[in-house]
């Protein structure tokens, strides 16, 4: 899963902006009704937390929650957070990742 880190200081996503995070790590997805990749995406990061105990899995409406797309700033779905337990930005990256990297992008949040 190609991508960068998240800042330092950015601040965690969790209850305040009513995403429930996994106990260990949470995949955050951020996705369009009319992204065909999203579809394929949110399939491997429900594989993947499915797998791995303790890592959720939430799917964010990029339409319904422009507050979130602006904060994070989102400029094109799928885009994927994986975050710490905490709630913050370890590993984002963008488009359809692969299964792989996004167990390897898992082993940086827990």
């Amino acid at each position: 899963m190609a991508g960068r880190s998240g800042a330092s200081g950015e601040d965690g996503l969790g209850t305040e902006s009513g995403v429930e995070l996994g106990e260990r790590a949470t995949l955050v997805q951020f996705s369009t009704a009319f992204c065909q990749p999203c579809r394929a995406t949110r399939r491997t990061l429900a594989e993947v937390a499915g797998m791995v105990e303790g890592v959720g899995h939430v799917e964010i409406d990029a339409e319904e929650r422009l507050d979130l797309v602006r904060k994070y700033d989102i400029v094109r779905t799928p885009t994927v957070l994986v975050l710490d337990r905490a709630g913050r930005v370890v590993v984002r990256a963008s488009g359809q990742p692969r299964r792989a990297d996004v167990i390897a992008a898992l082993g940086r949040a827990v």
